[in-house]
């Protein structure tokens, strides 16, 4: 096979289209909390996330969150082409603010929770999902 100048640019480009998704999906995931912050300052506090260290298959990942206080909590995947997964609001009578979900991850990934609070303010945690195999059609 002989390589022309014109192969070469097609490879080229096909890199650095494949070199820039990863940013683009943790681009979209920045933006995803965003809109749900409203832009405010998300900090730390009483919000927990469990999710599986190693997932057999990112079909089905199972995720609990719960922040005592929360009004609304919501699951984001960072890798995934649309990485809001499940948002979650609690009222005035919700025995507990907490929910379970199963969720489907693209691969290996950050799973972030944000919790908004009954003052207005936003916390959030994270955790690292390694898949084995793809749920998004890897």
């Amino acid at each position: 096979m002989k390589l022309t100048r014109r192969d070469a640019l097609a490879w080229g480009l096909g890199a650095t289209a494949v070199a820039m998704l990863p940013m683009r999906a943790f681009a979209a995931a920045e933006d995803a909390i965003a809109a749900f912050t409203g832009g405010a300052d998300v900090g730390e506090g009483d919000i927990s996330l469990d999710a599986p260290e190693i997932a057999e298959n990112g079909n089905t990942v199972p995720v609990t969150v719960a922040a005592p206080g929360a009004v609304a909590i919501r699951i984001l995947a960072a890798g995934n082409p649309t990485p809001g997964v499940a948002t979650f609001n609690f009222g005035p009578a919700a025995g507990s603010q907490s929910a379970s979900t199963r969720i489907r991850l693209a691969g290996t990934q950050d799973v972030i929770a944000i919790a908004q609070m009954e003052d207005g303010s936003f916390i959030q945690t994270a955790k690292t999902v390694k898949v084995t195999i793809g749920g998004c059609g890897g």
